[in-house]
This record gives C-alpha cells, sequence and structure tokens, in this order.
C-alpha cells in the first residue's frame, strides 16, 4: 500500500438510538437523516441518547462514527446546568458524531471501570477506545470545538 493516508470508507456502521441494531450507512447518506433497517426510526435525533451500561459498549465499539458521552448525575448542579448545552451540541456535531449521555448513578461499574472522579466529564471514544477526557461543565461552543479538536488525528 503506497498511500499511507487512510481512505475513507464507502459506509459506515451506525448503532441505533432506539433498538440498537448496527446500520451500513453509505457515508454519502449519513447527512440524509438516515432511518434504521430494524425499527425505522431516525438514527440521529438531535438528543443525546441516553445509554444504560448494557447498551452503552454496544454503542462505543461497534459505532465507527466518534462518540462523545457525557458521564453525568442526577444530583449534579453542573451536570443540570450543562444539560441543554450538551442538547445543542448534539445538534452541531450530528451526524459526524454520536453523542450521549451515561448516569454514573445508574452504572457505577462503568463510571469505575473509566475512573470517573468528577462529573460532569466529557469522553470522546473512537473505535472503542477512549481517545481524550475533559472534566467539567462547558457550553455548546465549547463542546462543539472541543469534540471536533480531539477528533482529528
Amino acid at each position: 500500500m503506497t498511500n499511507t493516508a487512510a481512505a475513507q470508507p464507502e459506509s459506515l456502521h451506525i448503532v441505533c438510538p432506539h433498538c440498537d441494531a448496527v446500520n451500513r450507512v453509505p457515508v454519502a447518506k449519513l447527512a440524509q437523516q438516515p432511518v434504521c433497517g430494524k425499527c425505522q426510526k431516525a438514527l440521529f435525533t438531535g438528543q443525546p441518547v441516553d445509554l444504560s451500561a448494557a447498551r452503552f459498549l454496544k454503542h462505543i465499539e461497534r459505532s465507527d462514527i466518534p462518540v462523545l458521552v457525557d458521564f453525568w448525575a442526577p444530583w449534579c448542579g453542573p451536570c443540570r446546568t450543562m444539560a441543554p448545552f450538551y442538547t445543542q451540541a448534539t445538534q452541531r456535531l450530528e451526524p459526524q458524531f454520536r453523542v450521549v449521555k451515561l448516569n454514573t448513578e445508574e452504572a457505577q461499574e462503568l463510571a469505575a471501570r473509566y475512573a470517573i472522579r468528577s462529573i460532569p466529564t466529557l469522553a470522546l471514544f473512537k473505535g472503542g477506545r477512549e481517545v481524550a477526557r475533559q472534566p467539567g461543565a462547558m457550553d455548546a461552543a465549547n463542546i462543539v470545538a472541543w469534540a471536533t479538536q480531539n477528533n482529528r488525528g
């Protein structure tokens, strides 16, 4: 192979936010509001996907697009303050990113596994691996800038 740059794939695997089916979506159709082949619901909704621990690993491991995770808890004031900004960021980041939320109160084992020490904490996953982390609340513009910057390379 003479070209060291990765070739752009023709299609990407996208995990459905509703039924968790893995869909193959042509890259050219990504921005055309694709629907799940199994449940026929939109693959991108403009809302963060609230994941349980059981669903979390499938989404980070099977998605070909980066997955941005907000580790949060309902009792956390800064988490509640950031929530509307996270939704605004979701609307700007989709479909280049899957944007999800994980309640650390309900998923304590995962919070421990990923060593979440403070909330809110954003983490970016690519190919099932964490590639960047940022603790603390941010506004929508900073969430988008952080995710985009950390998705390069």
